[in-house]
């Protein structure tokens, strides 16, 4: 009898391995790796891809389950560059196989009957077509017809649509006639459009990377607000198009697309394929398969788009490199600027890093040596960089949370037919709703923090876990008809601002108001269409925009990232102001950017302002050298949560009498900065050191015994390698 061929799946569940499966001999030629399955698994059937192929199993013959279907054709789904990057990331971020090939697969192909769409096609007229035309259209005129349109080029369905009422019917008499036939359409062939001269900085940056574009190498390019960067990238896309081959753009969020493919149609002359979470299933499929057969010459995205396959993959860029998007914080934890530098290097490709506050390990990485770093000092404009007032609220009267000196300054802009932006992170009309009375607020029930009182609504509502309940009328401890907002959100800037401001359109831009489709569009066509207007936003609004009437900004607090528990709190605040400031004076009118602030004379802060983000980028990296924090060293949490606080501080606690001995560190248990979340109680450890090869040697030597601890069994727990939040 001849023994099985054996298969390594990796399946969608949270175990750390792959499942091994017998195939049946005659099926051994269609099943290569990459290729997805479906296998019996328990009770249920499931969708897997295989990994690799086996000589042997130690599940034994009688035991080892068949393949049930093989669900794609001759070629494999995923290559072998692909399936080996894959295999590095569950490697490296310790996360079970499954789960982390499932993310390389749009959700449409995550399930049996998924298939993918065929290459779109077009309609050419046939030599016998060709001497039909030369003949009069006699009884036949809707059919001359649609030869007509057919006889210069071919021709798209969409193109042929309006030809007839019954246009299917007489496409396919046609070509039952032989004088049509059917073809796969040819990519779609990019139409470049000359762009801006580029400033001296601007050239020297794409000579320098042009020069590279043959293999790996790793670029920053470090530019301020304004300087150009995407007129860089540009540029190189040109290159790298015209060469007949594709390239990946990543951008950290959704909001950033549209502008982002308005810009690449008008200069590439081509439509990019886009891939992100707030696609529908069939949109996310169409632009994977494209990608995957080579037909999309450009894939722009989110953190999902990273695992696209594109077999002429030439160039990878990632804009806005430092934004904290770009590393997942649940599941397969991975950071997308990590593992897009990692697949540049295994294809042999350029990538390219764009930010105007670059992150610290980028900028560690530039200053030993290991990326080219590229400055761009000069707005693309020439408009200099906006002046800064600060504003000492120690010695201010405020309404709804603006200085009596902010709301001079936003009149005498709206007045002058300019634009203003009012940025404060955090949505919402007020952060809290208090009893003046007795001094109850409305706290969550399953999250260590305060309810959201969202007026219009009249709803509490928590911004972690997404509970809500309504808004209670009078106290509900002591009755007294004294409940009142506490600190200011969005919402209730815009009514503050709508009041004072009657006259000028008040734009909010937060997740609240921008949540249903095209509404950020809309928001932004008239922001663009210039005339005195007050924009009025979260984070959405601080980076990537170019609004040229925007003269003016004002930001209203930012005071609580100086003294957050958090390391990485001053780094992120730095990038904040200087993004959400670069929004000022980017034309030839001069910007202004006012910050309201409790603390004026912070050293950071002050540092921050008169010096310019690289300075105290530096200042940073140097406190993170003297205490061994990232980038200067390296770090893992063992994350836990449970019901109770008890067990996570259990388990946590055994784990830390199990760590083996070596040069790397562990310190803990210690509750998260937001302990409670979502009816859950959580804590870490923390694995530190100066070597990430002897982290990584005794995080694998501890998670099999950690796996067998019998407190493992009554929480959740997970390993996150290179964190980004605690």
């Amino acid at each position: 009898m001849t023994a099985p061929h054996i298969i390594q799946v990796a399946l969608p569940v949270p175990l750390p391995q792959l499942f091994d499966y017998s195939v049946p001999s005659g099926s051994v030629a269609a099943i290569a790796p990459g290729t997805r399955v479906l296998v019996p698994f328990g009770r249920r059937k499931m969708v897997g891809v295989v990994v690799r192929n086996a000589k042997h199993s130690e599940v034994p013959p009688e035991r080892l389950l068949a393949v049930i279907e093989v669900l794609d054709g001759a070629e494999p789904l995923l290559d072998s560059s692909l399936l080996e990057l894959l295999h590095w990331c569950w490697m490296y971020y310790k996360h079970a196989p499954g789960e982390v090939v499932a993310s390389a697969l749009p959700p449409a192909l995550r399930k049996a009957r998924g298939v993918i769409p065929k290459a779109p096609v077009q309609y050419r007229l046939t030599a016998d077509g060709q001497q039909r035309l030369r003949l009069p259209p006699g009884r036949a005129p809707v059919q001359y017809a649609m030869l007509e349109v057919l006889a210069d080029a071919p021709a798209s369905a969409g193109r042929l649509r309006g030809v007839g009422s019954q246009w299917r019917k007489t496409l396919s008499s046609l070509q039952d006639q032989g004088w049509v036939k059917v073809e796969e359409a040819p990519a779609e062939e990019p139409r470049f459009s000359a762009g801006p001269s580029l400033v001296p900085d601007q050239q020297k940056a794409v000579e320098a990377i042009s020069a590279s574009l043959q293999g790996f190498s790793c670029h920053l390019l470090d530019g301020i607000t304004g300087s150009g960067k995407t007129e860089v990238y540009m540029s190189l896309l040109e290159k790298v198009i015209s060469s007949g081959r594709q390239a990946l753009v990543l951008v950290p969020e959704i909001g950033l697309t549209p502008q982002l493919l308005r810009r690449f149609r008008k200069r590439l002359g081509l439509e990019p394929a886009v891939i992100h979470s707030g696609l529908g299933a069939g949109s996310r499929l169409e632009s994977w398969a494209a990608a995957r057969a080579g037909r999309a010459a450009l894939v722009v995205g989110t953190r999902s788009a990273l695992f696209t396959p594109m077999p002429g993959l030439g160039l990878i860029i990632l804009d806005e490199e430092h934004d904290a998007s770009f590393k997942q914080q649940d599941g397969f934890r991975y950071s997308a600027r990590d593992i897009a530098v990692k697949r540049a290097a295994e294809l042999d490709i350029p990538i390219l890093l764009g930010s105007a506050t670059p992150s610290l390990e980028s900028l560690h990485n530039a200053a030993k040596g290991r990326y080219s770093w590229h400055r761009l000092r000069e707005r693309a404009t020439r408009a200099p960089m906006p002046a800064w007032r600060v504003l000492d609220m120690r010695q201010q009267s405020t309404a709804n949370g603006l200085s009596l000196q902010a709301l001079e300054a936003i009149g005498e802009t709206l007045q002058r037919g300019e634009q203003v932006m009012v940025f404060l992170n955090r949505r919402g009309y007020a952060p809290v709703l208090m009893c003046h009375q007795c001094g109850w607020s409305g706290t969550c029930q399953r999250c260590d923090a305060h309810l959201t009182w969202h007026r219009s609504a009249s709803r509490l509502v928590c911004h972690h876990c997404a509970s809500q309940r309504p808004a209670p009328r009078m106290c509900p401890d002591c009755r007294a008809d004294a409940l009142a907002g506490a600190g200011e959100g969005t919402q209730q800037l815009e009514e503050a601002l709508a009041r004072r401001f009657d006259d000028v359109p008040i734009l909010r831009f937060d997740r609240d108001k921008t949540s249903r489709t095209g509404v950020m569009d809309e928001q932004l066509e008239r922001v663009r269409a210039g005339g005195p207007c007050l924009l009025v936003g979260t984070q959405m609004l601080a980076k990537g925009h170019h609004f040229p009437e925007v003269t003016l900004v004002v930001i209203v607090n930012i005071d609580q990232a100086l003294y957050s528990a958090d390391f990485r709190a001053l780094e992120r605040m730095g990038q904040m102001i200087q993004q959400v400031a670069g929004r000022a004076g980017r034309m030839e009118k001069p910007g202004t950017v006012i910050l309201q602030t409790l603390h004026p004379d912070h050293a950071a802060l002050e540092l921050l302002l008169r010096q310019g983000y690289e300075a105290y980028a530096s200042w940073l990296l140097q406190e993170r050298q003297m205490a061994g924090l990232p980038p200067a060293g390296y770090q893992a949490l063992l994350r836990a949560e449970a019901h109770e606080r008890s067990a996570a501080e259990r388990f946590l606690g055994d784990a830390v009498g199990i760590f083996p001995a070596g040069e790397t560190r562990i310190y803990g248990p210690m509750p998260a900065l937001m302990e409670r979340l979502g009816g859950r109680s959580r804590m870490y450890l923390v694995v530190q050191g100066a070597s990430r090869t002897a982290l990584h040697r005794q995080v694998d030597q501890w998670l099999p015994v950690l796996r067998k601890l019998p407190s493992a069994r009554k929480v959740r727990w997970a390993v996150d390698i290179d964190p980004q939040n605690l």
